[in-house]
């Protein structure tokens, strides 16, 4: 079969060095990044503000697992509500009812959610562009609705998680907020190193020429189906990973609160925002986006208002209009102009 890659004879020596130089040089930084980040909790022992700092590294998480099939791929899901649903559903259902530890619900939803996105998967990706789009939050709204009127998962009044005491094995913890900061942290170091390896391997080659050009990847030997069925299942098994946490760490769901529309958007944006397709896009959006709107919703009188959500907007907005390809792309440009004044 028919690779992407070059074959290594092909590449100059220099370049395979310099890149695999350049390859060491993202993990370095990835380990100083997450090393740094573990300090800051410590250094903000205000509880609200402990509070978005977990919201903003959670939802940075999600984003990169949604960048997995948005990002690299190609395929805009904006239907991934449906498996951070699942996640917080298996974990909250299999603690309440039989006792399961949230860690082997987290692990079921996960491996539900990638079953449930293959399944889905298979009928949706024979669809291209906004068609696959809209599929996609059609079916979210499907299994919000059918949640909504399942007795069994506690219907429209939701699931109340026990108080037990603070552990690690139930993953509760009512006095401080810092153990949940370190296992998102862990979950988004996960989803990240996870992404990095993918990205220089066959399935990310075969992803990005996907992106690019789905028939022309096919042309040159890509299994486009099977590329995108693949990135379906790693998506959305993270993301059921992080609707399991976000059950344990709320301690109450019903579907409103894991299945509305608003967590496919809030998965999506931050990676838009940042810079899509990209390491570190998801994070750098997380970082703006989630304390603007959890502030300007305290300070501005809630969501109800609707102003937070004015902010939203415009921020999106002014990026998009500014940088289309993200934030990072603002760095990338300033790094290459350095470079270039340096060179001779």
């Amino acid at each position: 079969m028919t690779s992407t890659t070059l074959p290594a004879a092909s590449v100059p020596a220099p370049a395979m060095t310099s890149h695999a130089a350049k390859r060491r040089r993202t993990l370095l930084t990835g380990l100083v990044v997450f090393a740094a980040m573990a300090g800051l909790p410590y250094l903000v022992r205000d509880v609200y503000l402990q509070n978005v700092l977990i919201l903003t590294v959670m939802y940075a998480a999600l984003s990169q697992s949604w960048n997995i099939l948005g990002g690299y791929c190609g395929q805009v899901s904006l239907g991934h509500a449906l498996y951070f649903g699942i996640g917080a559903y298996f974990t909250t259902v299999l603690f309440v009812n039989y006792g399961v530890l949230p860690w082997g619900g987290m692990l079921a939803g996960g491996i539900a959610s990638a079953l449930v996105a293959l399944i889905l998967g298979y009928p949706c990706f024979r669809l291209a562009g906004h068609y696959f789009s809209i599929a996609t939050i059609v079916i979210a709204e499907i299994g919000l609705l059918l949640v909504h009127n399942w007795d069994f998962v506690g219907g429209a009044l939701g699931i109340q998680w026990p108080f037990n005491p603070d552990s690690w094995w139930t993953l509760q913890f009512a006095r401080d907020k810092v153990p949940y900061f370190h296992f998102v942290l862990g979950l988004f170091a996960v989803t990240w190193f996870v992404t990095y390896l993918i990205q220089e391997s066959r399935w990310g080659y075969w992803w990005r020429a996907v992106k690019d050009d789905a028939q022309a990847a096919e042309s040159l030997g890509v299994e486009v189906f099977r590329s995108k069925m693949a990135a379906a299942a790693v998506s959305a098994f993270f993301t059921a990973i992080g609707g399991g946490f976000y059950a344990a760490f709320v301690s109450y769901i019903d579907p409103e609160s894991v299945m509305s529309f608003r967590f496919s958007l809030l998965f999506a944006l931050p990676a838009v925002l940042g810079g899509i397709g990209t390491l570190w896009g998801a994070l750098v959006g997380a970082a703006i986006l989630i304390p603007l709107t959890e502030i300007s919703r305290s300070y501005l009188g809630g969501s109800g208002s609707g102003l937070d959500l004015i902010l939203y907007g415009i921020l999106v907005m002014a990026v998009a209009l500014a940088r289309p390809e993200g934030v990072l792309s603002l760095f990338r440009r300033t790094r290459t102009a350095r470079n270039q004044e340096v060179t001779p």
